[in-house]
């Protein structure tokens, strides 16, 4: 049973996706570099007003913080319950066509994501959960959910079945395979955004994620309660939680998500230890 919030979540996700899918189809939009160089469209600006107006109209007493309009510091450091919002996870796969990018909505209380959808628009797709209450993925027909519940993959023997990597097209397979066990035997998911990667981990298609490399608060917020609600975990590449609105700075650290508890990760990931 999904919660109201949970539902209108939902719902004003798929709105904002089918608006960032129409731009894709069309190609009608604009590319420039923001301040750190990284790519921003004109879609990324028009979902993330969008986005934060639905919320804004929803729940006015709670604030939004998007990707695309960060509140400064001295305003936000007394939040303790906001929207963290990506209007496009995965700007780059959306200018080059893939359609591997995602809608990531969290809704982050006293530091921790408490609600998350992630809504894949080419696949019309949502990954979502609420804190307590499981994951769940959604399809839509005719404007209607039809949901199943997910959870991480369970493997037969966790010492030393061989593991799938979710690994992304934008980054070098080295940077990441250097860090892993070389006598553990793994396979290679290639996909686009890192809050698309999570959710494979959370519906069992992947094993486990290592992110290496600058990356923000929404791109993780949305992914964490929702992996969390799998069955797995998303921490920092020291085994460290991830927390949320602690700094001036909305960096995060280099992270990984991690399905089956049983999994001595430490192991998996040596490189990352040392």
């Amino acid at each position: 049973m999904m919660t109201e919030m949970q539902t209108r979540v939902a719902q004003i996700a798929r709105e904002t996706g089918l608006l960032v899918l129409e731009h894709y189809r069309k190609q009608d939009f604009t590319v420039s570099d923001k301040a750190d160089h990284s790519p921003v469209t004109s879609a990324d600006i028009e979902a993330s007003e969008f986005l934060t107006a639905a919320l804004q109209a929803y729940t006015p007493d709670i604030p939004v913080l998007s990707e695309e309009a960060i509140v400064p510091w001295q305003e936000r450091r007394s939040w303790q319950r906001y929207w963290l919002v990506d209007p496009i996870d995965g700007t780059q796969e959306f200018i080059n066509g893939s359609g591997d990018f995602a809608i990531s909505i969290a809704l982050v209380e006293h530091y921790t994501p408490v609600l998350g959808a992630i809504y894949w628009p080419s696949e019309d797709i949502l990954y979502h959960a609420v804190k307590g209450r499981g994951a769940l993925r959604s399809k839509f027909r005719d404007d209607a959910f039809s949901s199943e519940p997910i959870t991480v993959r369970r493997l037969s023997d966790p010492r030393q079945d061989r593991l799938t990597l979710a690994i992304s097209r934008r980054q070098s397979q080295d940077t990441v395979l250097s860090r892993m066990n070389p006598q553990r035997d793994i396979d290679t998911l290639m996909t686009g955004s890192c809050s698309l990667k999570s959710c494979l981990v959370a519906e069992g298609s992947a094993d486990c994620f290592l992110r290496v490399g600058p990356t923000g608060e929404w791109d993780t917020g949305a992914a964490q309660v929702i992996v969390e609600e799998a069955g797995g975990t998303l921490v920092s590449e020291h085994f460290e939680p991830v927390t949320y609105n602690r700094t001036a700075s909305l960096g995060n650290p280099n992270f990984m998500v991690l399905g089956d508890p049983r999994v001595d990760w430490v192991s998996v990931f040596p490189g990352l230890t040392v």
